[in-house]
């Protein structure tokens, strides 16, 4: 069975980097199970400072994977543990990010992209609601832009999810690392409980929204998934033609 995480680790960061390439890093249940493993693992080494969550391939994740979808409670518990953990989680994007995935890096403390990057929210387009990935998002992002990319499912870089507060920042050449370095360099110089400390500041009140809201867009999003609208949505993306409501 190949391995869809794969951890290393250097003066003090473990970077998680999702290696599913044939299915551009989707949230597969395998993949989602594994990440989780591989979270709780960092979560107790002492010896991790920090979790830098990366991707192989052009793509850091296109979102829930429709041949093997994780369950709703799944995902959530993985959105939720990656804003529990008592370690700082920076996304390193280079690729595409895509529905789901979005969710992913929203749960992230700390994000950033490299100028060639981009974005959309695409459930509509396929008939679901962006339900599960909206109790990390809401909180973090512009209202009126998250209203407007919800809605129409476009595409958008780098420099606009910046803006919007989706990234912490993008880079202007394509090498993240170079966004990256004073980052890690602030995580390695910081006293780790005081890093544990000060998440658990910076993240109280969105943890409070999880357990009020789970159950029900996990329900919102099961329903979705379930609905005639999401079947042919999914049918239509699998067979790379419009549905029928495209005017």
């Amino acid at each position: 069975m190949n391995t869809l995480v794969h951890a290393t680790h250097e003066r003090g960061i473990t970077t998680l980097t999702l290696d599913s390439p044939h299915n551009r890093n989707a949230l597969s249940a395998a993949l989602v199970q594994e990440l989780a493993d591989a979270l709780k693992g960092s979560g107790k080494d002492d010896d991790v400072r920090a979790v830098v969550l990366t991707h192989t391939g052009t793509t850091f994740s296109a979102g829930a994977d429709l041949r093997d979808p994780p369950q709703p409670k799944a995902v959530v518990s993985l959105f939720k543990q990656i804003i529990k953990l008592r370690k700082p989680v920076v996304a390193r994007v280079t690729g595409h990010v895509r529905a789901g995935g979005l969710g992913l890096l929203g749960a992230c403390d700390i994000a950033a992209a490299s100028a060639t990057a981009t974005f959309a929210f695409t459930e509509v387009r396929i008939g679901v609601a962006p339900a599960l990935i909206s109790i990390p998002l809401l909180h973090r992002v512009d209202p009126r832009a998250l209203a407007r990319y919800y809605l129409t499912g476009e595409t958008f870089g780098a420099a606009e999810a910046a803006r919007i507060g989706l990234l912490s920042a993008a880079g202007e050449h394509t090498d993240v690392d170079e966004v990256l370095a004073p980052v890690l360099d602030g995580l390695r110089r910081a006293a780790p409980r005081a890093l544990a400390e000060t998440k658990r500041l910076l993240t109280a009140k969105v943890l409070e929204v999880f357990d009020l809201d789970w159950g029900e867009m996990a329900r919102l999003s099961a329903r979705m998934f379930a609905s005639d609208d999401a079947r042919e949505g999914m049918t239509a993306f699998l067979e790379r033609r419009d549905p029928p409501w495209v005017l």
